[in-house]
């Protein structure tokens, strides 16, 4: 049977990734969005994608060569989501304030989250649609991507627990 991580082992864990997703909300709404849709925002926004990728791939080595392989596979899903919604969210958000008719409303912040969120989870509540072809397709590239997120992540995720709980056993 394998190790289980002690209470502090798990607060300690709990709050760092508590931190890390609060450094990252308050980077979304604390960031400069003012400035309009060009080739370099498109740019970013992929090496963001680029960057939650590498983050996904460092996260998995690390779940492998933990002590506690399941408690980093919780830390780093309880992470990788809300950064892959939230990066998603930015593009809605300056999306709808280069173009005021990509959304059926205008979009804050708070919306441009939910609306994200709502996409994520496939709930579709249906209050804020996608207007514009450019909207239209960047929310058809989260749906794509959020399946990925969804079944190969998650599967990533077990797997690697799986190869540190062995590597633990040997």
């Amino acid at each position: 049977m394998p190790d289980r991580p002690g209470r502090r082992v798990v607060l300690v864990s709990v709050l760092g990734t508590v931190a890390r997703v609060a450094v990252v909300l308050a980077i979304y709404f604390l960031i400069p969005m003012d400035r309009a849709v060009d080739v370099t925002m498109v740019t970013e926004l992929t090496l963001g994608v680029l960057a939650v990728c590498g983050v996904v791939a460092w996260q998995l080595r690390r779940i492998i060569h933990s002590k506690y392989p399941g408690l980093r596979a919780l830390e780093a899903l309880a992470f990788t989501i809300p950064v892959f919604v939230l990066l998603f969210a930015t593009a809605y958000f300056l999306m709808e304030h280069a173009q005021a008719t990509s959304f059926s409303q205008p979009l804050s912040r708070v919306d441009a989250m939910y609306f994200s969120v709502t996409v994520f989870t496939t709930v579709g509540f249906g209050d804020i649609t996608a207007k514009s072809e450019s909207a239209r397709l960047a929310v058809t590239t989260q749906m794509a991507m959020d399946l990925l997120v969804l079944g190969l992540v998650i599967r990533l995720v077990v797997n690697a627990i799986k190869i540190g709980q062995q590597r633990r056993r040997t």
